[in-house]
């Protein structure tokens, strides 16, 4: 499905020079660790390398073998190559997660049911969006105050910044759809370069923090110039979507 992926979608703009690219390699016939190993080799200092699922052994956490062997089991397709295409932008706080889901893994072991403190981790890597945004912005989402937050105050969306972090949710919106929501976490810090947001939220990020669960949820296709309905004020009036805060 690699060549469905449409690179002129908005929230790909951050990924497109090197997704783009790597995805026509693969699609073209390249074996999919292959490309991304070279992608991953003109970087320096780079965490890991990128090797197929099979050698993650048998009864091994994912997390653990990432951890002890610094290689990432990656399977072809589009999951596993959004969650790389992570890898080679942002290393510094992917490495940080899977430090966190070790030192998870050291306390409780492996369980059928994950702690709040690994859910959120999971929950971060899958389905996080990053969002430094206005307070009166912030405040808005966090209340759900949907007519206020794309209404009132959509000039002020001119001053926020939206960044699609989960690799599941980049497959998802391979195909869009209105119902797609994001768990946000807001970023106060680090500066506009792809670098200093990786290293202020390698900082940030702690167990803690997580287990607190500090997201709110967005329907990805509300944000405004990301999906050409939503300049109709009725997009946002389907409450199955845009869903009041509950009591």
């Amino acid at each position: 499905m690699i060549e469905r992926v449409d690179w002129s979608a908005p929230w790909l703009a951050p990924w497109r020079a090197v997704g783009e690219a790597l995805a026509l390699r693969v699609a073209g016939g390249e074996p999919q660790t292959a490309a991304l190993n070279q992608a991953a080799s003109a970087l320096q200092n780079f965490p890991v390398r990128f090797v197929p699922q099979s050698e993650l052994p048998t009864g091994v956490a994912y997390e653990q073998h990432i951890f002890e062997t610094a290689g990432v089991p990656t399977r072809d397709g589009l999951h596993d190559f959004f969650n790389a295409l992570l890898w080679l932008h942002l290393p510094l706080t992917k490495q940080r997660l899977n430090h966190l889901q070790m030192a998870q893994i050291a306390q409780t072991g492996i369980r059928p049911v994950r702690g709040p403190a690994r859910d959120a981790l999971t929950l971060f890597d899958e389905n996080a969006a990053l969002l430094r945004a206005p307070d009166a912005l912030w405040d808005a989402l966090t209340a759900k105050d949907w007519q206020t937050l794309f209404g009132v105050l959509r000039p002020l969306w001119r001053e926020a910044k939206v960044l699609l972090f989960g690799h599941a949710l980049l497959e998802k919106l391979v195909f869009p759809r209105k119902a797609i929501t994001a768990h946000v976490y807001r970023v106060a810090g680090g500066g506009d370069s792809l670098g200093e947001l990786d290293a202020w939220l390698a900082q940030d990020l702690s167990e803690d923090k997580l287990a607190g669960k500090p997201f709110a949820h967005l329907p990805v296709l509300g944000v405004p110039g990301w999906w050409p309905a939503n300049e109709a004020p009725a997009f946002y009036a389907d409450a199955s979507v845009f869903r009041p805060p509950r009591p």
